[in-house]
């Protein structure tokens, strides 16, 4: 299933990805530090999205309370709870 998030407090405006059995695939970010946002995609593609929020959930850019990755984080725990 597609599911696309509105980030909010970082530079991306939003993430999209696909979810089928757990498993993330095509992640993609709109906005923010190209390079690292498509190393984070990379590294997380093919994996279980239960496996993944843990590693991410918290992160912190600079001073600010949350990160891409934190938002990512959110946006596959919204998508996961969604499909219970």
């Amino acid at each position: 299933m597609d599911y696309k998030y509105k980030t909010k407090g970082t530079c991306a405006r939003e993430i999209s990805f696909e979810l089928e059995d757990g498993i993330v695939k095509n992640v993609s970010f709109f906005g923010g530090c190209n390079g690292n946002l498509k190393g984070i995609a990379a590294l997380i593609e093919g994996r279980k999205a239960e496996e993944i929020i843990p590693l991410i959930k918290g992160t912190k850019c600079g001073f600010k309370s949350t990160s891409c990755p934190d938002q990512l984080a959110l946006a596959l725990q919204e998508a996961l709870n969604e499909q219970q």
